[in-house]
């Protein structure tokens, strides 16, 4: 089997998870919009905001320190292991025993009083993601896709299940419509004053149950503290951590920002908060493009540096890159023709008010995964640092222009500053990465997909067509010739014969 067609496998069952993962994630868009208003939705979407700030920190890049030193020298991998999982182990319990003291000032400073089982609560999901970074990290690595789809959808599965179990079931056994002689039990734990609280409780409880699912790799662990042994880990994975914290930024601050930095009656029968919960709601659009990254990157980052040796990876980096481009643009047509359909899954007319800016953050986040791609220069050269620059660069951008186009275009503005900052990002990174580690990307070319993909969409929203069936039908008749032209044109060149 070619290179090409293993990563595309691999990739295929990675993505098969997270979409059919997502897909039942997704589910809880609709149910959330349905039982939370766009207010109490906005806690959810600004504390998960905070929550991508401190999953960067809690692991400060040791999950690819981890997969850089066990390819290198395949015969120390499991003590690889253990020094990264006992490092992240003990930080997560310094970091999580912080924020646990901490809680109350800090409920308060968010103006949550009262609240500080958001804190704990969070504390306890924090530590339970990064624990088991790794244990993740060495399934991808040794190539047990499957085991780790498994473990991530049942995660999923549990997250969704507690949910409906605290914010429909309870209520409705409390209510009698439902197992009356349940009533007394249920009584005994459930807190009727809850609400956003659930959503974050029933996150804690499936992670935690990831314990359990990942034992088989967590038994081989064994706790190891060497600091000679551990620093040149830390000396590569430190740039990653500032470079994930700017991350962070340029995708979560306008969470932050946009409760802040609206001006009063921007959006006329809105509060900021309400403004937020409707971003963060049609921000879950942008999941069909997430999906095709974060699938594409579990099975890129191992295939990437096992064959970094191979004198022929760069002309292999080329045509990964250019694959991956190729099905991002027919996500980005499919989802973007078709938001008049897909509106209807926001439960609240309210919510819906907000579907335009959703190609937007599409396109932004198709160049966030070229970013991946032609980034992996600086992992196979051991020059990380770049990754800091780039990313800093990028973040204070961010916050630059949210400030300016926040007051001016709201969460419009936000939506365009995240597409520059990815595009900018991506672009540079290209431009160094050929000084220190040259690919042949053939960059025209796929500009040229891009801006067919963004021509089309621009004519096909614009075309009134009559009937609902009728419009569904053109749509997918374009569709299958932009995707059957992709086939014919490039996939004799993108799959080789096998060697």
């Amino acid at each position: 089997m070619s290179s090409i067609k293993k990563l595309a496998g691999d990739t295929i069952i990675y993505g098969a998870s997270s979409i059919l993962g997502r897909l039942l994630n997704y589910l809880l868009v609709p149910y959330y919009t349905y039982v939370f208003a766009a207010g109490e939705y906005g806690v959810v979407t600004e504390l998960y905001a905070y929550a991508a700030f401190f999953n960067v920190l809690y692991t400060y890049g040791m999950e690819t320190a981890y997969f850089r030193f066990a390819t290198l020298n395949k015969e120390s991998a499991q003590n690889i292991f253990n020094l990264t999982t006992s490092s992240i182990l003990a930080t997560s319990f310094i970091l999580s025993g912080i924020l646990i003291l901490l809680a109350t000032p800090i409920v308060n400073y968010l103006e949550y009083p009262g609240k500080e089982n958001y804190i704990i609560w969070f504390a306890f999901i924090l530590a339970i993601d990064a624990v088991l970074a790794i244990p993740f990290a060495r399934l991808r690595l040794e190539g047990k896709s499957k085991q780790f789809a498994i473990a991530k959808l049942a995660n999923i599965g549990l997250n969704i299940g507690f949910n409906l179990f605290f914010l429909s079931l309870c209520p409705a056994i409390l209510r009698g419509d439902v197992f009356t002689s349940l009533k007394p039990f249920i009584n005994t734990f459930y807190n009727s004053s809850f609400g956003v609280d659930y959503v974050f409780l029933s996150n804690l409880l499936a992670n935690a149950a990831l314990v359990l699912l990942l034992w088989s790799v967590l038994r081989k662990l064994k706790i190891t503290f060497d600091w000679s042994a551990i620093k040149p880990l830390m000396i590569y994975a430190y740039p990653i951590l500032f470079a994930g914290l700017a991350w962070v930024t340029n995708e979560m601050l306008s969470r932050w920002a946009l409760r802040f930095w609206l001006p009063e009656n921007f959006y006329p029968g809105f509060t900021s908060e309400e403004a937020l919960g409707i971003f963060g709601a049609v921000y879950k659009f942008s999941v069909f493009m997430t999906l095709a990254v974060q699938a594409f990157r579990y099975a890129a980052d191992p295939f990437f540096f096992s064959r970094a040796a191979d004198k022929n990876s760069p002309e292999l980096f080329s045509k990964v890159s250019h694959g991956f481009i190729l099905f991002g643009c027919i996500i980005l047509l499919a989802v973007s023709i078709n938001l008049d359909i897909l509106e209807h899954a926001l439960r609240r007319t309210e919510y819906r008010t907000g579907m335009h800016v959703v190609p937007i953050l599409l396109l932004a986040n198709l160049f966030l995964g070229i970013y991946y791609n032609v980034s992996i220069w600086y992992k196979l050269t051991d020059k990380t640092y770049y990754s800091t620059w780039i990313a800093v660069g990028g973040a204070l951008l961010t916050i630059v222009l949210n400030y300016v186009l926040i007051p001016i275009a709201g969460y419009e503005g936000s939506s365009w500053v995240t597409l520059i900052v990815y595009f900018l990002m991506a672009a540079v990174c290209y431009i160094i990465g050929q000084r220190h580690y040259p690919i042949p990307y053939p960059v025209v070319k796929d500009l040229t997909y891009i801006a067919l993909t963004l021509l089309l969409i621009f004519v096909l929203n614009r075309i009134e067509i009559p009937t609902l069936w009728l419009a569904l039908s053109v749509r997918l008749l374009i569709l299958l010739l932009f995707s059957g032209m992709i086939y014919v044109l490039e996939f004799r060149r993108l799959m080789p014969k096998n060697r």
